[in-house]
């Protein structure tokens, strides 16, 4: 497992560093100061598993840093570790594509269980933070037809195996891709739907007839 650190503070990402080490102890680990710096080891490094990021560094302002990763990097999913806990922000994180978020408050415990969720595709949210970052029961979802469309056509053909029960190996096998690719499309259609969990995902497309949308589907 290969998990690339940004931070700004060298302190910092020594502690995140032994944390991880605890849990994981053979995880190659790698560490970036910056957005730019962050890009070039992923950019040499392409086996890296999860990027692990702080939302407040030198030089960058608002979510810059995470859409910029997102945007060059879209298969490497982003946990943040940030010394924010505003709900809002936190809700804001998840819609420009981070796939979790774990103050830097919370313990080793949380943050090793956000590690392993995020890695096996899930988005993670602490309990608490979870319940505070739900939208307002005002804010209702768009529609699904509209959600769904926002799939590419290789996530709707990862939905449909999700919602028949596979397991992200048996997915990678069909499709002929690695883990790495099926753990990414499954935290963007977790997103895109707008939803937190694989059980929601079938629940919200359970009355669907699929192959009437997937030939639908713009290519």
């Amino acid at each position: 497992m290969h998990l690339l650190i940004v931070d700004d503070h060298p302190l910092f990402r020594d502690a995140l560093a032994a944390t991880i080490r605890l849990a994981h102890p053979d995880a190659v680990l790698h560490e970036a100061d910056g957005i730019e710096p962050a890009c070039a080891v992923l950019a040499e490094n392409r086996n890296i598993d999860l990027t692990l990021l702080d939302l407040s560094m030198r030089g960058v302002t608002g979510f810059d840093g995470l859409i910029t990763i997102r945007a060059r990097f879209p298969r490497i999913p982003i946990l943040i570790v940030s010394g924010h806990e505003d709900p809002r922000i936190v809700r804001e994180a998840l819609q420009h594509g981070a796939a979790g978020f774990v103050p830097k408050a919370m313990d080793k415990t949380t943050l090793t269980r956000a590690i392993t969720e995020v890695m096996s595709g899930a988005l993670f949210l602490p309990p608490g933070l979870a319940e505070a970052s739900a939208p307002a029961p005002h804010a209702k979802k768009a529609p699904l037809a509209e959600r769904l469309a926002r799939l590419t056509p290789q996530q709707l053909r990862v939905l449909m195996m999700i919602r028949q029960g596979k397991l992200n190996k048996q997915i990678a096998h069909e499709l002929q891709v690695g883990d790495s690719t099926v753990k990414a499309h499954v935290s963007e259609i977790l997103r895109k739907l707008e939803v937190i969990s694989r059980t929601q995902i079938v629940i919200d497309t359970a009355a669907l007839d699929f192959d009437q949308i997937h030939n639908a589907h713009p290519a």
